[in-house]
């Protein structure tokens, strides 16, 4: 889960919750906690709108930092730095929530299959389709179509 949303399931600020987490570092190893790539944090932004200019505060509504992403681990971890009532619920509900999802996963495992195999199908068709719309694109190239050549058999004569 990333960082923010975190922090609006703690009731607290963003800053706030990075500044409880930077302080207790040695807690939250790389498979507990992450922090996105730039080219990560974009897409992350682009997926939540642009950049509100208009706050009234002088500064946009989107964090200019790339989130930390915390794994079920470093949520479980939180309970011990996060110690108000609010955040000892909100990490049960959390942890409940991964719990529910694995039994789901685990008891729909055909399901889980089904869309593994959908997923490598659909990857297949993009690049097929890709593959398609480059041959297209060629022959709409006049000078690509010249170098090629008459299309069928030749005769000695």
């Amino acid at each position: 889960m990333v960082d923010s949303d975190l922090a609006k399931l703690y009731r607290v600020s963003t800053t706030a919750f990075n500044q409880a987490v930077k302080r207790n570092k040695d807690r939250f190893p790389k498979d507990f906690m992450f922090q996105l790539s730039s080219d990560e944090a974009k897409r992350l932004r682009s997926q939540t709108v642009i950049l509100d200019v208009n706050t009234g505060k002088g500064r946009g509504r989107y964090a200019k930092y790339a989130s930390h992403v915390f794994t079920e681990h470093g949520i479980a971890m939180l309970s011990s730095i996060l110690r108000s009532k609010r955040a000892v619920q909100m990490n049960i509900q959390i942890i409940r929530a991964f719990i529910r999802i694995r039994e789901i996963t685990a008891y729909h495992k055909d399901l889980v299959d089904r869309v593994d195999k959908l997923e490598d199908a659909q990857q297949r068709h993009v690049s097929v389709i890709k593959m398609l719309a480059d041959e297209i694109d060629q022959m709409k190239n006049p000078a690509v179509a010249a170098k090629r050549g008459k299309i069928g058999f030749r005769t000695e004569n």
